[in-house]
């Protein structure tokens, strides 16, 4: 695997080091070892998909609080979305930076959400589905947002949106002097 960290601090785009032949390839897309060395949090506790019916939905931005902070590893497996991760860490050398990048099934490419960064994405086509490991199981009590659209963060998606849960259009503006709780 290869990683390249991202504008956010403990973020890191990965991308799979594959060994091809006249069949194909093949490629390693998860080691705790490799992830370990890199100074990343191997832990997988759930493996969750997500599938959207409609180019232009958007999903978040979610995130879980302490002692449920989660660390997040995403794949999109159909199709293609813009996938960012915003930095909620006030203690960060990039608090309230945000990252996007687009993950498709054919780029296989992945994203690594450090434990304090918000997660979401915007589908950009239809029938789009993505994988993601999760370092701890949901905690529904923990679980909270920030608005995708919200100013203190800027966040530029690049679509309008088509699709969205009320509850994520509805995610409280963060204050510009605190952190989300």
């Amino acid at each position: 695997m290869i990683f390249t960290e991202t504008d956010v601090a403990g973020s890191f785009v990965i991308d799979l080091e594959r060994r091809g032949d006249e069949r194909g390839f093949f490629a390693r897309s998860w080691c705790a070892a490799e992830f370990e060395a890199v100074g990343l949090n191997p832990e997988v506790a759930q493996i969750n998909v997500g599938y959207s019916q409609k180019k232009g939905t958007l999903r978040g931005m979610h995130y879980q609080h302490a002692p449920y902070g989660e660390v997040k590893i995403v794949r999109c497996t159909r199709g293609a979305v813009f996938d960012v991760v915003l930095d909620l860490r006030p203690e960060s050398a990039t608090h309230r930076r945000w990252w996007g990048t687009e993950l498709t099934a054919e780029n296989r490419r992945m994203l690594y959400v450090p434990e304090g960064c918000a997660h979401g994405y915007q589908t950009l086509e239809d029938d789009c589905e993505i994988t993601y490991l999760a370092s701890v199981p949901f905690a529904p009590d923990h679980a909270r947002g920030v608005r995708y659209d919200d100013p203190a963060f800027g966040i530029l998606w690049p679509l309008a949106v088509s699709v969205i849960s009320d509850q994520d259009r509805t995610w409280p503006l963060c204050p510009p002097w605190a952190p989300p709780a």
